[in-house]
């Protein structure tokens, strides 16, 4: 397709049943805009949470996370539909990095890891995925997605109890539209769902206005500068590998998804990424992964539509220049993001379920049981370790749950791999199955005896 025009489906008015809205189409202008903000809501309250809880500018990181979206796009040519936003794994070494004040001294970190993403990606490209499809059979892919899922189970609890009427109340509403309409006001009932759970909250006077009236209409994002640290290296670039198995995941959902074979972008996106994430450290931004959260939007909207997210994009840009806006996207209840959260987590984490039914993974063999159970555990319970602190427990790298759960992933599929086979058991047989006698046999079913 050419690079900026996208087919309309139909009549741009209706998706017919069974029917999806592919990477080259579109849906009229008015409602791929539609899809364009869902996807805006969707990202924004993880996008926004990160430099919350870090210490950096919000609307910094919303301003390079549009332009890591775009350019995301483009890298891809228009393949891979995709948003990103700020990536949860940069949480503990920013935090460990920033102890003395400094951000640039982060910035300099999360630079170094997308210049390292970057090559990556520029390996894949000249040699291919075979090694990629090797590494990570569907059996591995499958389960890191659902940890990447089912892993932020307990913010999606913390969000839903921090207000459980409010939270209620907006899960409700998008259950109840995406159940009972059959038209567009589906597909943007994530959007719709919000919009009522904060109408909500502000009945039931849980948010407070204070901070949109004091913020300007129009501003630039505040810029730091990275500030070289050689040191703080060791607890940044193991990040690159929750990157690589997010952006390898997320290229796999949407593979799935779309029923399009897109391994021949893996290269293209962890390259993408990693250039985004070098511009964020680079001015200040947060570092960039693809985003599960517009996953979940598109399982629910069946719109893949690459057009939707250039206008997510574009609108990102906007707003990350209004001080205003990013002070309207803060006062957002926890209640509302946990009704939302509840779900979009969810459809995730099945996701990755898909990809094993969809690849016939089969788990009556060991390999298959051993690769997809453990990972799952350590993802669900957030494993969390520490190595190298100091005696005082500062410093060293922390890994969480999505890190430690996709390693064990390719650790354990590897290791019973070659155990299995040193032992010549064929890991491509089934087991044989277990004999019964007829005694044991349905009477109904079982075979009548004849002479």
């Amino acid at each position: 397709m050419a690079m900026f025009s996208w087919k309309l489906h139909g009549d741009g008015k209706k998706i017919g049943a069974g029917e999806v809205i592919a990477p080259d189409e579109r849906l009229s202008w008015a409602r791929t805009t539609g899809i364009g903000l869902q996807h805006i809501v969707a990202m924004f309250g993880a996008t926004f949470l990160v430099p919350l809880i870090t210490g950096f500018p919000p609307n910094t990181t919303l301003f390079f996370s549009a332009i890591s979206t775009l350019l995301f796009l483009l890298i891809t040519r228009n393949k891979v539909p995709s948003y990103l936003g700020s990536s949860f794994a940069f949480i503990a070494p920013i935090m460990a990095a920033t102890a003395g004040g400094n951000l640039g001294v982060a910035t300099f970190g999360i630079a170094c890891t997308g210049v390292l993403l970057a090559l990556v990606g520029l390996l894949v490209m000249r040699v291919g995925t075979g090694w990629v499809n090797k590494l990570m059979p569907p059996v591995v892919t499958g389960v890191i997605v659902a940890l990447i899922g089912f892993n932020l189970a307990p913010a999606a609890y913390n969000n839903f109890m921090a207000s459980p009427l409010v939270a209620l109340v907006t899960f409700g509403a998008i259950v109840l539209i995406q159940a009972l309409s059959k038209g567009m006001l589906g597909r943007l009932s994530i959007l719709v769902g919000v919009l009522i759970g904060y109408a909500f909250a502000a009945l039931s006077n849980e948010v407070d206005f204070a901070a949109i009236g004091a913020a300007d209409w129009v501003g630039l994002p505040t810029f730091i500068l990275p500030v070289p640290e050689w040191s703080i290296l060791p607890m940044f670039l193991p990040v690159v590998l929750v990157l690589i198995a997010e952006n390898i995941g997320h290229v796999k959902s949407v593979a799935t998804m779309t029923a399009k074979n897109l391994d021949g972008s893996i290269g293209r996106a962890l390259f993408s990424d990693g250039l985004g994430t070098f511009l964020a450290g680079m001015g200040g931004g947060s570092g960039t992964t693809t985003y599960a959260e517009n996953i979940g939007v598109m399982a629910a909207t069946r719109v893949y539509s690459t057009a939707a997210y250039y206008i997510a994009g574009a609108g990102a840009l906007i707003l990350s220049l209004c001080p205003k806006f990013g002070a309207a996207i803060n006062t957002i209840p926890a209640g509302v993001l946990g009704g939302v959260c509840i779900l979009l987590y969810g459809m995730i984490g099945m996701l990755g379920v898909r990809i094993w039914v969809e690849n016939k993974v089969d788990f009556s063999k060991p390999l298959n049981i051993i690769t997809g159970a453990v990972p799952l555990v350590i993802g669900i319970a957030d494993f969390t370790f520490t190595f190298g602190a100091a005696a005082d427990g500062t410093g060293g790298i922390t890994l969480g749950g999505i890190a430690i759960g996709s390693v064990a992933a390719l650790v354990l599929y590897h290791l019973v791999k070659v155990l299995q086979t040193a032992r010549g058991i064929d890991i491509e047989k089934n087991p044989a199955p277990v004999a019964t006698s007829t005694a044991e046999q349905d009477p109904i079913t079982a075979p009548v005896a004849t002479e």
